[in-house]
C-alpha cells in the first residue's frame, strides 16, 4: 500500500481516501492539502475545522484526530500520532511530528534503525504561533499559547504562556487572583 521510496500511499489508495477519512459537517481540507492518510490508522476531522492550503497530514505511524472548531494553518506538516482539540488555532509554517528517527548505533545507516513514536496531544483552545516545532510525546495544556518560532519539546501545562528554543513558560494564569502572573526564568 505504500510506495517503497516514495513514503506515500500508492496512487489507488489515495483515489479513495474520501471512503476512510472521517470528517466532520462543515469542515474542509483544501485540494492542495498533502493526504499521506491510509486506512489502517485513524483520521478525523471535527466539525466547522479546517486544514489550509499546502500542509502535509500524514498518519502512517499513527492516528490523527482533530476536533470541532479547530484550523491547522498554511504550510504545516502533522504527522501521527496526534490528538488535536476543539477551538485550537495552529498558524502558518509549524511542524507537528509524533514520530522521531531512532539512533543508537553509529555504524549503522540512520534510515535503517526504524523509527519511535509518541502521541502528541494538543488539548481545547490552545494557540500554536508561526513557525513552532511540537515533537514526538509532548502534551499542550488547554488555553495556552506556544509564541512564534518555538521549540516544545516538553510539557507545557494548561493556561501558560510558552515560548523559545527550548519553549519555557513566560507566565501562568492564577485562578485565585485571576490574573496572569510572570514566571521568572530558571
Amino acid at each position: 500500500m505504500i510506495h517503497p521510496y516514495r513514503s506515500r500511499p500508492r496512487w489507488w489508495l489515495r483515489r479513495l481516501v474520501l471512503f476512510y477519512i472521517k470528517k466532520g459537517k462543515g469542515s474542509v481540507i483544501y485540494r492542495s492539502v498533502r493526504k499521506d492518510i491510509v486506512p489502517f490508522n485513524n483520521f478525523t476531522i471535527g466539525e466547522r475545522s479546517v486544514i489550509e492550503d499546502f500542509s502535509v497530514v500524514n498518519n502512517l505511524v499513527g492516528a490523527i484526530n482533530i476536533g470541532n472548531d479547530s484550523r491547522i494553518g498554511i504550510g504545516n506538516v502533522v504527522i501521527g500520532p496526534v490528538s488535536i482539540g476543539s477551538n485550537v488555532n495552529i498558524a502558518q509554517g509549524v511542524v507537528i511530528s509524533g514520530l522521531d528517527h531512532n539512533y543508537e548505533d553509529a555504524d549503522t545507516t540512520i534510515a535503517s534503525q526504524g523509527v519511535a513514536t509518541k502521541e502528541i496531544v494538543i488539548e481545547d483552545d490552545v494557540w500554536i504561533a508561526a513557525n513552532s516545532v511540537i515533537t514526538k510525546g509532548v502534551t499542550i495544556g488547554r488555553h495556552s499559547v506556544v509564541a512564534a518560532g518555538s521549540l516544545v519539546n516538553r510539557d507545557i501545562p494548561p493556561f501558560c504562556v510558552a515560548g523559545g528554543n527550548p519553549a519555557v513558560i513566560f507566565k501562568k494564569y492564577d485562578p485565585d487572583k485571576g490574573e496572569w502572573i510572570r514566571q521568572v526564568k530558571e
